[in-house]
């Protein structure tokens, strides 16, 4: 099953594109102690990040697309994880609508001095043609009424609309083809957002390209342009979820207990070896279902790793939305994962979807003062899969170093990048944090909800944009 997903913050970073934007994090704030230090020192010496590391090296030696066979190797290696420490592990598979880049992407204008380097859009479909190339402007309705484009390829300026909005005019239009062009310096890397049988072939060039083509045709010189895409493919494709649960060691038997959820996502983007995003999540995960699973606790955990999250979290909305009606009422936090191992990247940060104080933030808090003298800052983000718990009324947030490492998706995104150190920090904070709140006759918190003055720092992600 494929549910479309986008919340209010996704809508706006993937419109509006969040590079070089920032993300706002609370100032550190006194906490009270909830839990004595023996206490947490009955989580912290059982974690081992030499465990935690060799996960992370045997998830990385390739990428884990959605979809593909090694994505599902890495699920059967997290499942035999949670088996050896003395889980029963489910898989849980969904179906999910992907798509596969083009393997070849060309475009030739006679009439035109020099190469054009052009890109794909993702989700644009294979075509092979060539016509007339004309101005449509910032393809509107109203600029596409008044231009003939008919079997004709429209060049249109990024702007005001989105992409598919553009493609999607032309095409009503009977335009052959669109060739959109930037309109700030650089390559333009961008998607259509869904599958639609009313796309046409559709690519990207830079500013500089587009304003020369532009040139050309204000001067009356007749261009044709040939463009060719091959390989696209878009169908549905397989993803997992592995979840593994500790049941309540000791509850009123009158009252089922409170859930709390552990998470991170197994798989990874293309090309991408993903030993930080979320190798690094994935195997804190297995790690601190390794360290709870013999400790006494009131209250159930479940740990879950996550497929499809760089689809658009899809693996987590899947789950979230067939949790049965009383599994939600019971739920009380989800403790979310993401890119928490990389030497390069910023400091711990704890972001909730809408920025404010909730009881994962102030367990999370209250073990990071004990821990290291000073609580972890919190503010707010999205872009991962806390954001599907956060929808559903689940108290959740994201646990993630900010600012990101440089080579956020790319290839370099390699086990050589990650730091034991960090890996440690954070599975003891998290680790200390649960364990506080679901150990046997804990005084549970009573959280109340703060505001709290905010700075800033820079923003975690990058991402394709729609427009």
């Amino acid at each position: 099953m494929k549910k479309q997903f986008l919340s209010v913050t996704l809508i706006a970073a993937l419109t509006l594109g969040t590079a070089g934007t920032t993300t706002a994090l609370a100032a550190p704030q006194s906490s009270p102690v909830l839990s004595a230090p023996s206490t947490d020192k009955q989580v912290i010496k059982r974690i081992d990040a030499d465990k935690i590391y060799k996960n992370i090296e045997y998830l990385s030696k390739t990428p884990r697309v959605a979809g593909t066979d090694s994505e599902y190797k890495a699920v059967q290696f997290i499942k035999k994880q949670f088996q050896s420490y003395g889980y029963k592990a489910d898989i849980e598979e969904f179906n999910f609508l992907s798509y596969t880049d083009p393997n070849l992407v060309e475009l030739s204008v006679a009439g035109l001095d020099g190469e054009i380097q052009a890109n794909h859009l993702t989700y644009s479909v294979n075509g092979d043609l060539s016509g007339d190339v004309v101005y449509a402007g910032l393809g509107t309705k109203e600029e596409l009424e008044e231009t003939d484009v008919a079997g004709k390829i429209a060049l249109i300026q990024r702007g005001n609309l989105t992409f598919a909005e553009k493609v999607l005019n032309a095409a009503e239009k009977g335009a052959a083809g669109v060739i959109l062009f930037n309109n700030a310096d650089g390559e333009l890397n961008g998607t259509l957002g869904e599958d639609n049988d009313k796309f046409i072939p559709s690519v990207t060039i830079t500013k500089k390209d587009g304003e020369a083509l532009l040139g050309k045709l204000n001067d009356g010189v007749k261009l044709t342009a040939s463009l060719k895409i091959e390989g696209a493919h878009s169908g549905e494709k397989p993803s997992y979820n592995v979840v593994a649960t500790k049941k309540a060691t000791k509850n009123n038997k009158a009252k089922k207990s409170d859930i709390i959820y552990i998470t991170g996502h197994h798989d990874s983007v293309a090309g991408a070896p993903g030993a930080n995003d979320d190798a690094s999540g994935t195997s804190v995960t297995l790690e601190l279902a390794r360290i709870l699973k013999n400790l006494p606790t009131d209250t159930e955990i479940r740990f879950v790793t996550f497929g499809a999250e760089e689809n658009g979290l899809l693996g987590s909305q899947h789950y979230v939305d067939n949790l049965p009606d009383e599994d939600i009422k019971r739920s009380i936090a989800n403790f979310n994962l993401d890119m928490v191992g990389s030497r390069d990247a910023g400091d711990l940060a704890i972001l909730t979807n809408d920025g404010e104080m909730n009881l994962v933030t102030e367990l999370a808090q209250a073990s990071s003062t004990r821990l290291n003298g000073e609580p972890t800052p919190y503010g707010q983000g999205g872009r991962s899969d806390h954001v599907s718990f956060a929808e559903a009324g689940i108290p959740a947030a994201l646990f993630i170093h900010s600012p990101s490492e440089p080579w956020y998706h790319t290839p370099d995104d390699t086990i050589d990048k990650i730091s034991k150190e960090k890996l440690q920090d954070v599975a003891e904070i998290v680790g200390t944090a649960v364990y506080d709140q679901a150990k046997i006759e804990a005084k549970k918190t009573d959280f109340n909800h703060k505001k709290e003055k905010k700075v800033k720092v820079p923003h975690l992600f990058g991402e394709k944009e729609f427009k």
